[in-house]
C-alpha cells in the first residue's frame, strides 16, 4: 500500500499540472474581432516597417503580427505589473482590461507579418 501512495500522489500531480494551462486560459476568452478594433493604438508603433522609438531611447519597435496569443498577454501583463519596463507600453498596458489582453492577442495571433 506504501508504494501506491506514491505514484497516486504523483499521477494526480501531473493531473492538475495538465489542466492548469487550460484553468489559466479560461481567465478570458479573447475575440479576434473585438481585439481587431481595439488594435489600432497598437497599429502606430508596432504596424510600421522599420519604425524606430525616440524616447525613452532610440530602438526599433518589434512587429508583433503573428506572435503567441499566450505570449502577447503575458507581454502586456508585465507592462501592466511593471516588470517589464517602457513608459508608453506601461500606459497603454495599464489602461487595459484582462478582455481587452485577451482581444488584442487573439487578434495580434492572426496577423500575418
Amino acid at each position: 500500500m506504501f508504494h501506491r501512495f506514491p505514484t497516486a500522489l504523483v499521477a494526480a500531480g501531473l493531473g492538475l499540472a495538465a489542466l492548469a494551462p487550460a484553468a489559466l486560459a479560461q481567465n478570458a476568452t479573447g475575440s479576434a474581432a473585438a481585439g481587431k478594433d481595439k488594435f489600432s493604438i497598437c497599429i502606430g508603433c508596432h504596424g510600421i516597417v522599420g519604425y524606430r522609438t525616440a524616447y525613452p531611447e532610440v530602438y526599433p519597435v518589434p512587429k508583433i503580427g503573428g506572435q503567441q496569443a499566450a505570449y502577447v498577454i503575458s507581454a502586456l501583463k508585465e507592462y501592466k505589473s511593471g516588470a517589464r519596463w517602457h513608459p508608453s507600453m506601461r500606459a497603454i498596458a495599464g489602461s487595459l482590461s484582462e478582455q481587452d489582453m485577451a482581444d488584442l492577442a487573439a487578434y495580434i495571433s492572426q496577423v500575418k507579418q
